[in-house]
């Protein structure tokens, strides 16, 4: 299971994807709101959705890649 290094306090749990091909792949999951605020320990708040929206959540890093859970109820 692919992980973000530095990123660990965010990460709350684990889902299991079913793929196209027909295999089942474990995928780490994180809160967004969390990421952010981790990030936001070296850059302004507006910095740091930037960086999460780009280089985290638009990354792709391979058919593991994380899952990002962003909660809208709040």
């Amino acid at each position: 299971m692919k992980t973000f290094d530095g990123l660990e306090s965010a990460l709350v749990g684990a889902a299991d994807v079913w793929q196209p091909d027909g295999n089942r792949v474990t995928r780490a999951v994180y809160d967004g709101e969390k990421i952010i605020k981790l990030l936001m320990r070296d850059m302004p708040q507006g910095e740091a959705r930037e960086y999460c929206d780009f280089n985290i959540e638009g990354g792709y890093h391979g058919e593991d890649t994380p899952i990002i859970f962003w909660n809208h109820d709040e």
